[in-house]
């Protein structure tokens, strides 16, 4: 995915700037958690005239706080800030609002892909016979979720793949948008969930369990895997949704169906990647209602604690606030200094798996650390530097690349032929498999080239990691993006 190139940026834009508008056109507004909510232009007849001072009805029109896109629930229209007062000028004019559009043609095909699987996959808990159910539940790990929760939630199975399918349905019409796969893959002792979406990755933007919330529902707990918040919900009976990528980014197209809840409580896995996460995911969210729960011995995974007989009520009564005061006692430090001290390989960061002697090293890949890696021109910077970003993308680090040295189609064909671990030129026919795969890593390049104002930039990466949850850069490299005119200033 490439990021808005420098010759067209996306125009900042600020809340206040936003909120001057809405009054200015007397557009009424309330203030969200992450979203401004309005009346929505996109609902109601042609004749309407501009909303009123006081509109009456709900409020289903959300504009992002920090990027000022909008998403109207009730229609599905989406669009930039700029596009919000293009049609609101429309409005004035008497033009009524441009609605969604048809979805692309790739998006229509995928959805069409998912009605066939989805009518071929079988209610769960109405297979041939209860050996078979029963076989199927504890491959998954389910046995202890019951078919009345199989059934509300209406995960389906798949014989001829051998997996679980999980829909995804639109809030607004309950009709189907797309599926999540997943099945299990035995290596050695160890066993591996694999996950599939259709449509693909970056533009699933399910959050499972969406359309059993109601009106009324004001706490909720965020999951980071469909097991978990069917295990949830039935051993709490509080909404539970999961989000659709887990614990690596929370895209900001879902914040708006989030806004009802003055209570959210992450409890996204067991281990420190996911508090890290839940602790960035709290930042988008607002801090004071978020509610977090520590990975630890007493507090797995839902579906674990579950399975392990723990009190999962007890759990969620036990999380922490995610806001910290700004001067805190080492009482309320204590239990972070034990998960430190208990976690030590975690703490290190994500190892990589390529290269054993640099996790001997540099230990592995935190956040808030820089590295720097010098080496003569041709010495083989870039083509290590992409091996050893890929390693780390491979994992579910999102990561973003700034190349200015190289252009990005080069640098993405270095990357995928490391990724293949094959030349691609001699087997042509491969390419379409592999360039589905890597398409669907944490994966995105700015598109500066040459000499760059460091200001944008830094916009850019900023606007990436609201956008992408991006935890690693890379810049490749730092005399290419200084340029020559900042050589006098201090380095």
């Amino acid at each position: 995915d490439v990021l808005p190139s420098p010759e067209g940026p996306v125009p900042a834009v600020s809340i206040t700037e936003i909120r001057q508008y809405l009054r200015a056109q007397g557009i009424p507004f309330h203030d969200g958690y992450s979203c401004l909510h309005t009346p929505s232009l996109f609902t109601g007849g042609r004749e309407d005239p501009p909303p009123p001072a006081a509109a009456s009805g709900p409020y289903t029109l959300f504009i992002d706080k920090m990027t000022g896109s909008f998403l109207c629930t009730a229609t599905l229209a989406e669009g930039t800030w700029q596009d919000f007062q293009a049609n609101v000028e429309l409005r004035h004019r008497g033009v009524p609002p441009a609605g969604s559009e048809e979805p692309e043609e790739s998006t229509r095909r995928a959805r069409e892909d998912a009605r066939c699987i989805w009518d071929r996959a079988l209610p769960l808990w109405e297979l041939l016979d209860e050996d078979e159910t029963n076989k199927t539940k504890a491959m998954f790990g389910i046995s202890l979720v019951t078919d009345a929760t199989l059934k509300r939630f209406g995960v389906r199975y798949l014989r001829t793949a051998k997996s679980l399918v999980f829909p995804w349905f639109s809030p607004r019409d309950a009709t189907l948008k797309g599926l999540k796969l997943l099945r299990v893959e035995k290596k050695g002792d160890a066993i591996a969930y694999v996950e599939e979406t259709l449509p693909r990755f970056d533009s699933y933007h399910n959050l499972f369990g969406l359309p059993l919330i109601g009106r009324r529902d004001a706490e909720l707990v965020l999951t980071g895997w469909e097991l978990d918040a069917l295990a949830l919900h039935q051993a709490t009976g509080v909404a539970s949704l999961a989000l659709p990528r887990g614990s690596t980014c929370l895209p900001p197209a879902l914040l708006p169906y989030l806004e009802q809840f003055k209570r959210i409580t992450l409890w996204l896995g067991e281990d420190l990647r996911s508090w890290e996460a839940a602790k960035l995911f709290a930042r988008k969210l607002s801090l004071k209602r978020c509610s977090l729960v520590r990975p630890g011995d007493l507090q797995p995974r839902p579906l674990e604690a579950l399975n392990q007989g723990l009190n999962l009520t007890k759990i969620l009564r036990a999380a922490l606030p995610a806001s910290h005061k700004s001067i805190v006692s080492f009482r309320q430090l204590r239990e972070e200094v034990f998960g430190e001290l208990a976690n030590t390989e975690q703490v290190a960061g994500v190892k990589w798996a390529r290269f054993p002697e640099l996790n001997k090293l540099l230990k592995g890949h935190r956040r808030g650390e820089l590295t720097v890696f010098t080496g003569p021109t041709g010495s083989g910077k870039t083509t290590f530097i992409s091996e050893y970003a890929l390693d780390l993308c491979m994992q579910g680090v999102c990561t973003l690349w700034g190349s200015f040295e190289i252009n990005n189609v080069r640098l993405a064909k270095i990357m995928l032929t490391q990724f293949a671990a094959q030349r691609l030129e001699d087997q042509l026919e491969l390419y379409d498999e592999w360039a589905d795969r890597f398409e669907d890593l944490p994966l995105y390049f700015m598109t500066f080239h040459g000499q760059q104002n460091i200001k944008t930039v830094i916009d850019t990466m900023q606007h990436a990691v609201y956008m992408y949850d991006i935890t690693h850069v890379v810049v490749d490299n730092l005399q290419f993006m200084m340029g020559q005119e900042h050589l006098s200033v201090d380095r």
